[in-house]
């Protein structure tokens, strides 16, 4: 069965921008629930599957595992999340600033549409930075919904735009929370590496193998 991976910092290292105690709650409680039903789900199932990528791929096709797909998404969504986000303050550089300019101009326009896709987004969801081969593409999915279900897309980073992942410290201020994610937050060293994955020179993350 999956596990509910570490995070791969404090719960206080991404303060002022997350609390302390928003990640201790959306990690242990929201994140672990969704890992939690997922393995509840497959074992009712008498599935064993070898990666949760496949398990969210398979039930995204499947009407009747809507429930499955919903809970299992969400696991890799958070897993994925985690990944995105690092407190030492670094820019993108390289290959992905070049690749930026291409698609955006300059990072001040990257920023600007993130921050208006994620702010005008209706409800629940995330906010995307992928990459199609060279090109970069801005978007919003719906509750569970991510790039695995998108051939050829590669996600480079993620922001949660559920309310439990930002209510506790800026209320209803999502955008704010976007603008503070993305200049303080935003873990440019994993989205270069993700982006070399769009270019089938590495792996793109997965997330861990079950137990």
């Amino acid at each position: 069965m999956f596990k509910l991976p570490d995070l791969p910092y404090d719960y206080d290292a991404l303060e002022p921008v997350i609390s302390a105690e928003t990640m201790e709650f959306h990690h242990d409680k929201h994140h672990g629930k969704y890992v939690e039903t997922t393995n509840k789900l497959l074992l009712e199932a008498g599935e064993r599957p070898a990666a949760l990528e496949s398990v969210v791929k398979g039930a995204e096709t499947s009407p009747e595992k809507i429930k499955l797909f919903d809970n299992a998404a969400q696991a890799w969504n958070h897993a994925f999340f985690w990944q995105c986000m690092s407190a030492d303050g670094s820019g993108p550089t390289g290959e992905l600033a070049d690749a930026i300019g291409r698609s955006f101009g300059e990072p001040a326009r990257l920023k600007e549409e993130f921050v208006r896709e994620g702010s005008g987004h209706f409800g629940s969801g995330w906010v995307w930075l992928a990459a199609q081969n060279l090109d970069l593409k801005i978007f919003a999915t719906h509750d569970a919904d991510d790039p695995l279900t998108r051939q050829g897309m590669v996600p480079l980073l993620v922001c949660d735009l559920w309310e439990h992942a930002y209510y506790l410290d800026h209320q209803n201020d999502r955008e704010g929370f976007l603008a503070g994610w993305f200049d303080n937050l935003a873990n440019w060293d994993f989205a270069a590496e993700q982006f070399q994955a769009a270019q089938g020179r590495r792996a793109p993350w997965r997330h861990p193998a079950p137990a």
